[in-house]
């Protein structure tokens, strides 16, 4: 396995317009038969998924990350985001810098938590890019559904203080493996502080728009979350299940499993479970 960094700059009609994002490739040594492009979760970066690039490596994928703004070793305030747009700007770099590298390979974007709801939010736009999604802990509906009066409050300071922190996610949540959770407070490119009031108020906007919208959305799809969830309701996956038009479906909740899927004892199932179902669909395509 092969493993570069480089740097992507978001162009002149982004909302962080000239901001660098660090981003990472990992590269099988033999042909790469597609391209997964892997969005990470809110507060974390693209350093933490090794073990998850190692493994699709070893299944000949070539794996394209990028911190988000505000993430990791990318520009921008942590905790805070001027728009949501600014991550998919950060996606359309990254779509852009995969396909210069390996032109004709398909494409499969893979979003976990918020980056799941950068994921499917993105694909109301543009569906026609990508070969499949996965969707790993998608934030489509909140643990714990907000009031429309909390709503308010945080849409209020969103316009007025912006930064100002608002909520803070729980660490235990991560995941069953208390070392998983110890390197996640340990780890200094994981933002532990609060989230600030636009962020939080754009996720939930976001997250109105995937509800309102999931019906435009057929691309093939597979929705992966577990049970015990705390962060992201797995009842976003569910509704998604429901309400999404692919015709190639398939929704797989872990009884016991927590938020980061990838990150609990049973990753090696859960991985096998992405890849044995990717494999499938390009053997299929011919690939």
């Amino acid at each position: 396995m092969r493993q570069q960094d480089g740097t992507l700059t978001l162009p002149a009609t982004s909302k962080a317009a000239g901001a660098t994002l660090h981003f990472q490739k990992w590269l099988p040594d033999s042909n790469a038969k597609a391209i997964i492009l892997l969005v990470h979760g809110y507060a974390e970066h693209v350093g933490r998924y090794h073990y998850f690039a190692e493994h699709c490596v070893g299944k000949d994928y070539a794996v394209f990350a990028v911190d988000h703004w505000g993430h990791g070793r990318s520009d921008g305030i942590p905790g805070f985001v001027p728009a949501f747009s600014v991550f998919h700007d950060g996606v359309d770099q990254l779509v852009a810098c995969a396909k210069q590298d390996f032109p004709d390979l398909p494409v499969i974007l893979v979003g976990h938590s918020m980056g799941g709801l950068i994921s499917a939010t993105y694909l109301l736009t543009d569906q026609s890019r990508f070969f499949a999604c996965v969707l790993s802990g998608p934030a489509i509906k909140a643990a714990e559904e907000p009031s429309a009066f909390l709503k308010a409050i945080i849409g209020f300071l969103s316009r007025f203080f912006p930064k100002l922190g608002v909520l803070e996610l729980d660490p235990d949540g991560v995941s069953r493996d208390p070392k998983v959770v110890a390197d996640y407070l340990a780890d200094p490119l994981v933002y532990n502080g609060k989230m600030g009031a636009r962020l939080a108020a754009e996720m939930l906007n976001n997250m109105t728009k995937i509800q309102k919208h999931a019906g435009q959305i057929s691309l093939p799809m597979l929705m992966l979350h577990g049970e015990k969830d705390s962060l992201a309701s797995a009842e976003g996956s569910r509704f998604l299940d429901r309400q999404i038009i692919s015709s190639d479906k398939q929704l797989i909740v872990y009884p016991e499993l927590f938020h980061e899927i990838f990150n609990e004892p049973e990753k090696d199932k859960v991985l096998n479970d992405m890849t044995d179902w990717l494999d499938q669909r390009l053997a299929a395509r011919g690939v």
